[in-house]
């Protein structure tokens, strides 16, 4: 009989790939000027292209301001919620 221990570990959520943001939705976890919805635009490709992907666009859907920030940002739960929360 297996204990509790031996069941394996829960499977990890699939890490974001920079390819893969753009039009993906985003909640700010303390929004500012009332901006809290963004939608990721567009994602900079860099020169030369076999540079990896650093930064995208945000866009907020309360105000069209655009903002950039580094892809990587958006993993930090801290700040960013994946979807519209």
């Amino acid at each position: 009989m297996p204990e509790a221990t031996d069941r394996p570990a829960p499977a990890r959520k699939n890490p974001l790939s920079p390819k893969k943001l753009l039009l993906t939705k985003w909640t700010a976890v303390a929004p500012t000027r009332r901006e809290k919805h963004f939608v990721v635009v567009r994602v900079i490709e860099p020169e030369p292209p076999a540079v990896r992907i650093e930064q995208v666009e945000l866009e907020a859907v309360h105000s069209r301001r655009v903002m950039l920030l580094h892809w990587r940002e958006l993993t930090d739960a801290s700040q960013w919620r994946q979807g519209w929360v």
